[in-house]
């Protein structure tokens, strides 16, 4: 088991600056098993905006993995 830190963020198209709309720590087996929660969240976290995309950071902040809907790892 590991601790991740799943952050969602909205993207300013004119300068690409990436705004933080929630953080949420979970508790994950792996990446893999941390990627499927994350996604799962995505659509249904209640937020003030919709997001853009997700980030996955580990214990020191690391960036993991990043997801945006319309990107090449959809």
């Amino acid at each position: 088991m590991a601790n991740f830190t799943i952050e969602f963020f909205r993207v300013r198209l004119c300068d690409e600056a990436h705004a933080t709309l929630d953080r949420i720590a979970i508790i994950a087996n792996d990446l893999d098993s941390a990627t499927i929660k994350a996604k799962s969240l995505f659509d249904t976290l209640e937020m003030p905006q919709k997001p853009d995309g997700l980030r996955i950071l580990d214990q020191v902040n690391h960036v993991l993995f990043a997801w945006k809907p319309d990107g090449p790892n959809a």
